[in-house]
């Protein structure tokens, strides 16, 4: 857990995924599509992936990817993160945690 924890606090944006995740790429082309540097951990391809998923799964991930974090803060999966843009919360949010400028 001290790991994901520090992953997650040295970035603004930080999404978890697996490299066949298609829901992870459709929220980080949200996130770019606004100007936002995202930083993403494939967990099938980084050193002790399946000890982070773990990690995931005690935070209530479920699924497990995508799982994002914006400014230190666990989001949620695609569902919460495309709410958020829905009721315009999303960019205030990433605002805040000083990933996106306008």
């Amino acid at each position: 857990m001290d790991r994901l924890s520090k992953m997650v606090s040295e970035k603004p944006v930080v999404i978890f995924s697996k490299s066949s995740c298609c829901m992870s790429l459709t929220i980080s082309s949200l996130l770019s599509g606004f100007g936002v540097k995202v930083t993403i951990y494939e967990l099938d391809d980084i050193a002790r992936g399946r000890e982070i998923e773990q990690a995931l799964m005690r935070l209530g991930c479920n699924p497990v990817v995508p799982a994002v974090f914006i400014g230190g803060k666990f989001i949620g999966g695609a569902s919460e993160v495309m709410s958020l843009h829905m009721n315009r919360s999303l960019k205030p949010m990433l605002k805040s945690a000083g990933a996106l400028w306008v």
